[in-house]
């Protein structure tokens, strides 16, 4: 990407800009700078943003500072943890960012299972120090999210049913909010911003430390993939849904179409794949529940066997390599009848080739006896999870995915049921970002937020996101 040479901060902004670079422990990045395209570029690169300045923080003391500045310059903010934000939340045109991600510390105590993480780490740095301990946290069905975006907006992944959404293992979370203040946020200390927090995404403070309590994994898992062509996929769906109905906690799944010619032997065609993993301690225990789905609907193919958790979470990485073309769609639904098979299939067989995908996340166990209020999150009841999206490589694909996108938003209406996951969700500019939120919380969780919003950040300062207008 090619720097543009026009974009100068204004000038009245200029004078906080230099104090901020005083002051700042780390570097401040700006358009003229060696490494400016690299510090501006983000995982989804359809997004292709120019900021004024770049704040790499060195440490969490840095973040009050950019804060001072953006209020004073009442320049756009965005605040980049992780930076694999699929829809570019983590940067923003003519305004600041606020770079946590060179702070990747991650704590672990055995004794307590306490995890203490730093803002800008990713699952795999997570895995990489919970795993040695026999200890995991629920972070996604990938090793590449940051656990900062992730665990604001929810955390859907391999562990859902076992432990819930990364946000119902947070503990504590300590926080800078709008007015440069250190705050912690926890069940006893401001518990409407603790609330807030576990899946209203980010728009009240900066978190600056996620305290997590983890859940203990054997040795290792056990994981299955079973393939199956075209022909079968119905077959094998409605077999699915029977099987799934009584699961341990123990045993997820993550039904996805794909092309998968490593996996599946079928080259470059559209498979669906069940894949499985087993967590609990018992693996003959596992292995019989899924010879029940083996023999009820047969593969073309699969693979099987023990794997550590963070091999496990690694599988599909190299499916989204930094730079990829993407969008994402998302809809929660609970029945799985002829007509919610044909709405899946509808979507499925239209998949344009490699690079586009559909995932249907199996729900329920710990995830659903979360009441339904304790956290922001939208949606407790829901059996499944759809995330439709695509992660491509070549600028001329752009018009296939988005083909696609426009296709199953009309097919999604057909099994929606309230709400919709900020982390597989695209931003969309047709209508103002608030109605959006309003839209994806209802306006029960929407009112509430609002007011957590009011509290915290009154005069929006973070804005840029699926935000929350704190006018009550």
């Amino acid at each position: 990407m090619a720097t543009t040479t026009n974009r100068h901060p204004v000038p009245e902004a200029q004078p906080a800009l230099a104090r901020m670079r005083k002051h700042l422990a780390g570097p401040l990045i700006e358009p003229p700078d060696a490494g400016y395209d690299q510090a501006r570029a983000v995982w989804n690169g359809m997004v292709d943003r120019y900021p004024l300045a770049i704040a790499r923080a060195a440490t969490v003391d840095d973040v009050p500072i950019v804060l001072e500045a953006a209020r004073e310059t009442g320049l756009p903010l965005a605040v980049r943890g992780g930076g694999h934000s699929i829809t570019g939340l983590s940067t923003v045109d003519d305004g600041i960012v606020l770079d946590l991600g060179d702070l990747r510390e991650v704590v672990v105590d055995p004794a307590t299972q306490l995890v203490t993480v730093a803002p800008g780490a990713r699952s795999a740095d997570v895995d990489a120090a919970t795993a040695p301990h026999r200890l995991a946290i629920p972070l996604g069905a990938s090793s590449l999210p940051g656990v900062a975006g992730l665990t604001l907006g929810g955390g859907v992944g391999w562990l859902t049913r076992r432990a819930g959404l990364a946000l119902d293992c947070l503990e504590r979370a300590e926080v800078v909010n709008a007015q440069g203040e250190h705050l912690v946020a926890s069940r006893e200390d401001h518990p409407d911003l603790f609330w807030g927090l576990r899946g209203g995404g980010g728009n009240f403070g900066v978190v600056t430390s996620f305290t997590f309590r983890a859940v203990r994994l054997p040795q290792t898992v056990l994981g299955w993939t079973l393939v199956y062509a075209p022909s079968q996929w119905w077959h094998a769906l409605a077999a699915f849904e029977r099987w799934a109905r009584e699961l341990p906690d123990e045993l997820s799944s993550i039904l996805t179409f794909r092309a998968m010619p490593e996996v599946s032997g079928m080259g470059e065609e559209t498979c669906l794949m069940i894949r499985c993993v087993y967590v609990g301690e018992d693996p003959a225990r596992g292995t019989a529940m899924l010879d029940r789905l083996r023999r009820t609907a047969p593969p073309v193919h699969e693979t099987s066997g023990p794997i550590s958790w963070p091999q496990w979470q690694s599988v599909m990485d190299a499916h989204f390599p930094f730079g990829s073309h993407g969008f994402w769609r998302n809809v929660a639904f609970t029945r799985m009848d002829e007509d919610a098979l044909g709405a899946v299939l509808d979507v499925a067989e239209r998949i344009p080739g490699p690079g586009h995908a559909i995932d249907i996340h199996h729900l329920g166990g710990a995830f659903a006896r979360v009441p339904e209020q304790a956290t922001a999150f939208p949606n407790r009841t829901a059996r499944f999870w759809m995330n439709i999206y695509g992660a491509w490589q070549e600028s001329e694909e752009d018009s296939r995915g988005w083909d696609l996108a426009g296709h199953s938003r009309v097919v999604m209406e057909r099994l929606a049921e309230r709400g919709e996951y900020v982390n597989f969700r695209a931003l969309e500019y047709t209508r103002p970002i608030t109605d959006f939120t309003r839209h994806i919380y209802g306006e029960e969780k929407y009112r509430r937020l609002q007011r957590v919003k009011q509290r915290y950040d009154p005069q929006n300062l973070f804005r840029g996101n699926y935000n929350v207008s704190p006018d009550v």
